[in-house]
């Protein structure tokens, strides 16, 4: 099996060659013209039941089945050592298929770990799509099950504190209950949930994936029944990703090992830096045992607690002048914002972060330089 930096230039590109290709073409079709009655009829029924492409038929619509999107998927699946990948418009999009498609098995109940991304969390609590939600640990999760219960669901690093959590311990508590893991923070570089006991590996492919914060997107990889499952929600709700979005993302893949492992290494320096700062309580980043066996590293998002609270902590962010004060992650360009107040707005107050963190994700640029900007912003924040 090839190496994951290997993977993630070839996978999805079999058949470039045979096509007389260089780079994965992007079909933009919304609709495809049918060869006949019976081959387009059986096509659809396929298609629109989760099913993959009949080989004498037609692809019919592009809401049903796309290409582009296709080989985005086949090359994820690869990455994530899972049998297929699904992809979806958003990450949000994403975790709603699986929400649904488990309710649709009548099994509407989630077991969640906090914490985790705050819409995800926004979107189990409100019971928006007719789920409920039992918020527990780690180590409480066989307790919160249910017969009903149709997913187990935790995002390690977590989002924004970066606790880790032991995948495989909870999975072994999930039993015959599907695990989901958030993925996003560590990709398949750094983590690969599939290979510790998860069902389904959840992605904001918005984040790493694509790398350069000018797609929105989202994935799931997993087992084939799963997929046939999540492709058939995608294909009535219509939360698909479009060709130029599975494009661009595919070619995120190319480079995501060698971003995320410079991120890192500039993550870890700033980390060490951060942890012996006067203006700065506490730095949140990935330790532990979990670090070098179930993670081969830590990632390049950290969070700190700033001294001061939330006042200081605010004028932090609206001080930074080459670093972004912006939401999101993962892209070449440093990140920084204030959870509590964006991202994590809608938690519950029992579970958002204090009001003194922020959470920061290292892009590309020089570590000195980063390390400047965060100097001088701490330093105006505490005038």
């Amino acid at each position: 099996m090839s190496r994951i930096a290997t993977l993630a230039v070839h996978a999805g590109r079999d058949d470039l060659a045979a096509l007389g290709v260089h780079v994965p073409p992007i079909d933009l079709s919304t609709t495809n013209p049918v060869p006949d009655l019976a081959s387009g009829a059986a096509a659809y029924d396929a298609l629109a039941s989760g099913g993959l492409p009949p080989a004498d038929g037609g692809l019919i619509y592009q809401r049903l089945w796309n290409p582009t999107v296709a080989r985005f998927e086949i090359a994820l699946a690869r990455l994530e050592s899972a049998d297929e990948a699904v992809a979806f418009a958003s990450g949000m999009a994403a975790l709603t298929a699986c929400l649904l498609a488990a309710k649709a098995e009548g099994r509407p109940h989630v077991v969640a770990v906090r914490p985790v991304y705050g819409g995800s969390d926004h979107l189990l609590a409100t019971g928006l799509l007719g789920t409920e939600v039992t918020w527990t640990t780690a180590d409480a999760v066989a307790a919160a099950l249910r017969p009903d219960t149709g997913l187990v669901l935790l995002e390690t690093p977590a989002n924004p504190t970066l606790d880790l959590v032991d995948i495989a311990a909870v999975a072994e508590q999930a039993g015959d209950v599907p695990l989901v893991v958030d993925n996003t923070f560590a990709t398949p570089v750094l983590q690969r949930p599939i290979e510790h006991g998860a069902a389904l590996v959840l992605h904001s492919a918005t984040k790493y994936l694509g790398g350069h914060g000018d797609v929105i997107g989202g994935v799931v990889a997993t087992t084939s029944d799963w997929a046939a499952r999540l492709r058939r929600v995608r294909a009535v709700t219509g939360g698909l990703l479009h060709p130029l979005g599975a494009y661009l993302l595919h070619r995120g893949l190319q480079t995501l090992p060698v971003r995320v492992r410079e991120q890192q290494r500039t993550a870890a320096m700033l980390v060490d830096w951060l942890a012996g700062h006067p203006l700065v309580e506490r730095v949140h980043y990935p330790s532990g045992r979990l670090v070098g066996t179930q993670m081969s590293g830590p990632g390049a998002v950290l969070a700190f607690t700033v001294v001061g609270g939330f006042e200081a902590a605010a004028r932090t962010v609206e001080h930074v002048r080459l670093i972004t004060h912006a939401v999101s992650l993962g892209g070449v360009d440093s990140l920084i914002q204030h959870p509590a107040s964006l991202t994590h707005r809608p938690v519950a107050d029992c579970a958002k972060p204090a009001a003194g963190v922020l959470r920061m994700s290292v892009g590309l640029e020089d570590e000195h330089d980063l390390r400047a900007d965060l100097e001088a912003s701490l330093k105006e924040a505490h005038v």
